[in-house]
């Protein structure tokens, strides 16, 4: 049965044309001024990896890659299709030597054939993987906020420049400023709802919010979201999450953390039952402190141009398979999947 949900009335503001345009003109001035904000330096990402280098993003640790062999590549190893690069970019900063407050980003594809299709998720992912190499002393929250800030001014360059250039579109929706609450203090909040359901209301309220602190155990005894052990520390993490007008809901477009050290690579994989993977090369890496200190993040393209642009279905900003009542729905009410 399909998930999705088409608003009542709903009507694209730019037809297909249109919208191919704005896409263009989305990623390409926000990649700018990511770049432009944070340092950054665009290199190649691959589109697939091996599978015992440990260099696959994991996500929540259920969700399987796709995978094949090569009879030309080392006796069969397995190679995976690449969830995201959260893991590969670390690696990536110390190979390229990145120096202190620099870094690299990508415009990373990847397939998630176990995603759940509805509005906002497809099989299909794409986004901008980011990593920035830090200091000891920058592992604190008020670092990571002031990241964070700073990419939002590149979210409100967008914004701008959109309306600006298409004033069907109607007025703007970001804040001046983001809000910031931790997860914790989200439960604290909204005691009685889901952490989705707490997500859409402390959204509707502030229109920009970053949720602090995702991957552990809420005083409730449950998490507010799943988050891989080894690459954020969940401490020092968060999601940017900006209001969707067309779904009357939350739309996360980044999920950004500064990344694990020794100590918190331990604590966190002890946590999941996971400390097997200590072994692996990547997490070698960092125990033994071969790989930089990082910060990092991926920002949803496909989200962003949803936002902006006041779609309401990310099938109308990228090309993708959707299940066969989607495809009529959507065809139904009008609805034009690229």
């Amino acid at each position: 049965m399909s998930k999705i949900i088409i608003p009542t009335d709903y009507k694209p503001h730019l037809n297909l044309i249109e919208t191919e345009v704005a896409i263009k003109m989305i990623k390409d001035t926000f990649e700018r001024r990511l770049a432009e904000q944070l340092r950054l330096t665009r290199v190649s990402a691959p589109l697939f990896l091996l599978k015992n280098t440990g260099l696959n993003d994991d996500l929540n640790g259920v969700e399987k890659p796709v995978s094949f062999t090569s009879f030309e590549l080392n006796h069969n190893d397995e190679i995976e299709i690449i969830h995201s690069l959260a893991k590969w970019k670390r690696d990536a900063l110390h190979r390229y030597g990145f120096e202190q407050h620099t870094g690299l980003y990508t415009d990373m594809n990847a397939i998630r054939k176990d995603e759940e299709l509805d509005n906002i998720h497809s099989m299909y992912v794409d986004q901008w993987d980011w990593e920035m190499v830090i200091s000891q002393e920058d592992r604190h929250v008020e670092f990571f906020k002031a990241i964070v800030a700073k990419i939002y001014n590149a979210l409100l360059d967008v914004e701008f420049l959109m309306i600006r250039h298409y004033p069907q579109l109607g007025e703007s929706i970001l804040p001046e400023e983001i809000f910031f609450i931790t997860s914790q203090e989200l439960e604290d909040l909204y005691p009685q709802l889901e952490p989705k359901q707490r997500e859409r209301e402390i959204v509707r309220a502030k229109k920009a919010v970053c949720i602090l602190q995702i991957g552990d155990i809420l005083n409730s005894g449950i998490k507010h979201d799943g988050r891989a052990p080894d690459y954020d520390d969940w401490k020092l993490n968060g999601d940017i999450l900006v209001y969707n007008t067309q779904l009357d809901d939350a739309l996360e477009i980044s999920s950004m953390g500064i990344r694990v050290d020794e100590k918190a690579l331990k604590e966190q994989l002890e946590k999941s039952d996971a400390s097997e993977r200590l072994e692996l090369p990547f997490h070698q890496n960092i125990i033994n402190h071969v790989l930089p200190l990082s910060i990092g993040g991926g920002i949803g393209q496909s989200r962003l141009c949803m936002f902006f642009l006041r779609k309401a279905h990310i099938g109308e900003v990228q090309a993708s398979l959707w299940d066969d009542e989607t495809i009529k729905l959507c065809a139904e009410k009008k609805v034009h999947l690229l």
